[in-house]
C-alpha cells in the first residue's frame, strides 16, 4: 500500500518533515519514504491510500502502563500514593478475577490505540490478572506490548510500616520469578514478535535484594528485559539510604539492574549521582508527570537527566493515577511542568518530548531498530492525525508545536501496526469497542461490590 498525500514526520536521524510525503508499505515495513510524486511515479502500479494533507507520526510508545487499572478509573483521588494503594488500589486489584482483568486489558487497549499508542510497556502484571488472558488482548487487538510479569516475595512498601500490601497481590519466589520465566518461554515472540514478555520488579522492599539478584541474573543469562518503579517518592529514597546507605542507582547498580536492558520508572528523587551513572550504565527511564503529579510525588529531574545523556522516554501510568492513557496529553504536560519549575520557557521543548514518546520509547523497550520513526526497514507502525478539521488545532503552521500543545488523542484519525490498519477514521478494527465498554462497565461494578470500593463524588448526591 501507498500512502499518499500526508505531512511526515519522520524523527529520523535528520528529524525531517515531509510536506506532501507517501510511504510505501509492503508486508509490515516500510520500504520507501519520500515525496508523493516521486513515490507515484516510481511505483504506478501500487494501490495508494490519500492521507488528505494529514499528518503522520510514528506510532507512540508508551513504557509505563497498569492494564489492570483501566478498570480502577477514578477511585482513589486525591490522596497521597502510599495510602491511595493500601487504601484503594491494591484492596481492587488483590480482589480481580481473571475476567476482570482481561476486560480491563481490553479497556486500556482500545483506549490507547484510538490516542496513538502502538507499543506499551506493562510494568508489573500480577499473577492474579492471569497471563494467558492479556496476552490474548494483545493478541487479538492488534498492539504491540511488552508485558513485566511482576517479580516479587515480600508484601512490603518502601519506609512504611504501618501499611501493607493486599494478601490477594502477595507473591512468592515461585510464583513470580518462575512464573516470569515459564510466560516468557510460551508468549515471548508470539503474535508476529509484537509480543515480548519482560521481569516486573516489585519496588523494594516488596523484593528482597536476593530475588533482584537472581532476577537480573537470568535477565544477563536469557536476554530478558527489566522494569522497575524506583525513587518515585520520598519514602523510596529513605528506604536505600537508610537500609543500604546508597542513592537509588546505586542500590540498582550493586543488586544488578542498571544497564540498556532495564527501564526505571518515575525516577523523581534523585541527585547528581543518579544522573552519572543512569548515563554511564545506559539505563533507560520512563517519565509519568501526570502521575506524579496527581500523587504528589513531586517533579521527576528530567531535564538534568537528559543532559547527563540518559535516555528518558513518556508513561501514562494507570487509570485512578492519571486518569487515562492518552499520551498526546502526557506530552503536553511534560513540556508544560518542566517549564513552571525552571522558570525557562526552553526547558523540554516540543520536539524533545515527541523524541521522548517515539524514538526515545522504541530506545528504551529494545526496539530502536525496529520502531520508533519512519524510515526504510523498520516495521510500519505510525498515527495519522487530523489537525485541519478541528477547531482547537487550526491553524496548523508548526504540526509538532500543533501536536504537543494543542492536540488530544481526539485528534487521532487512523492507526497503522505491523503494517496492518487497526483503527481507520476513527473506528476501531481490530476489536468491538461497545462490547469492550459494556463488558468494563459490567465487570467494574462487580468488583467496586466485592471489594467494598467504589469512587463517589464528595459533594452530596441527590
Amino acid at each position: 500500500m501507498l500512502y499518499i498525500n500526508g505531512t511526515i514526520i519522520t524523527m529520523n536521524a535528520k528529524r525531517e518533515i515531509i510536506r506532501d510525503g507517501a510511504i510505501l508499505v509492503q508486508g509490515n515495513r516500510f520500504v520507501k519514504v519520500g515525496k508523493t510524486k516521486a513515490l507515484r511515479e516510481e511505483y504506478p502500479e501500487e494501490s495508494t491510500y490519500d492521507l488528505e494533507n494529514r499528518a503522520v507520526i510514528p506510532g507512540l510508545i508508551d513504557t509505563h502502563v497498569h492494564l489492570a487499572q483501566a478498570l480502577l478509573r477514578g477511585s482513589g483521588d486525591d490522596v497521597e500514593l502510599i495510602q491511595w494503594l493500601c487504601e484503594t488500589v491494591w484492596v481492587l486489584q488483590g480482589q480481580m478475577t481473571h475476567e476482570e482483568s482481561y476486560a480491563s486489558a481490553r479497556l486500556c487497549i482500545a483506549e490507547m490505540l484510538k490516542s496513538g499508542t502502538t507499543c506499551f510497556l506493562e510494568a508489573m502484571l500480577a499473577d492474579r490478572y492471569g497471563f494467558d488472558g492479556i496476552a490474548k488482548a494483545v493478541t487479538e487487538s492488534g498492539i504491540r506490548g511488552c508485558i513485566g510479569k511482576i517479580v516479587m516475595d515480600v508484601g512490603k512498601y518502601a519506609s512504611q510500616s504501618a501499611w501493607s500490601m493486599h494478601p490477594g497481590l502477595v507473591e512468592t519466589r515461585e510464583q513470580s520469578l518462575l512464573g516470569a520465566l515459564d510466560m516468557h518461554k510460551k508468549w515471548h515472540g508470539k503474535a508476529n514478535d509484537r509480543l515480548h514478555v519482560w521481569f516486573g520488579a516489585r519496588t523494594p522492599p516488596g523484593v528482597s535484594v536476593e530475588l533482584l539478584k537472581e532476577m537480573t541474573q537470568f535477565s544477563r543469562e536469557r536476554n530478558i528485559r527489566i522494569t522497575m518503579h524506583c525513587a518515585e517518592v520520598k519514602a523510596d529514597q529513605d528506604h536505600y539510604r537508610q537500609n543500604h546507605d546508597m542513592t537509588p542507582s546505586e542500590f540498582c547498580d550493586h543488586v544488578g539492574l542498571l544497564g540498556d536492558q532495564t527501564v526505571l520508572v518515575h525516577m523523581v528523587w534523585l541527585d547528581d549521582r543518579d544522573f552519572k551513572l543512569l548515563a554511564k550504565t545506559g539505563t533507560h527511564v520512563s517519565h509519568c508527570p501526570a502521575s506524579n503529579s496527581k500523587l504528589a510525588s513531586g517533579v521527576s529531574p528530567v531535564p538534568a537527566m537528559l543532559d547527563a545523556g540518559v535516555n528518558v522516554s513518556l508513561g501514562c501510568d494507570g487509570g485512578p493515577s492519571n486518569n487515562c492513557y492518552d499520551l498526546i496529553q502526557e506530552m503536553k504536560l511534560a513540556a508544560l511542568i518542566h517549564k513552571a519549575v525552571s522558570c525557562d520557557p526552553v526547558t523540554m521543548s516540543a520536539e524533545t518530548v515527541l523524541e521522548m514518546a517515539t524514538i526515545n520509547g522504541a530506545r528504551a523497550v529494545g526496539l530502536e531498530k525496529e520502531i520508533g520513526s519512519i524510515e526504510e526497514g523498520k516495521k510500519a507502525d505510525f498515527v495519522v492525525l487530523d489537525f485541519e478539521s478541528g477547531l482547537g488545532t487550526t491553524p496548523n503552521p508548526n504540526p509538532v508545536s500543533t501536536l504537543v500543545y494543542a492536540a488530544t488523542g481526539g485528534s487521532v484519525y487512523t492507526v497503522v501496526i505491523d503494517g496492518e490498519l487497526v483503527v481507520e477514521k476513527r473506528k476501531l478494527l481490530t476489536m468491538d469497542e461497545e462490547e469492550i465498554l459494556r463488558e468494563a462497565r459490567k465487570n467494574a461494578d462487580t468488583l467496586y461490590a466485592r471489594a467494598g470500593v467504589k469512587g463517589q463524588p464528595k459533594w452530596p448526591v441527590v
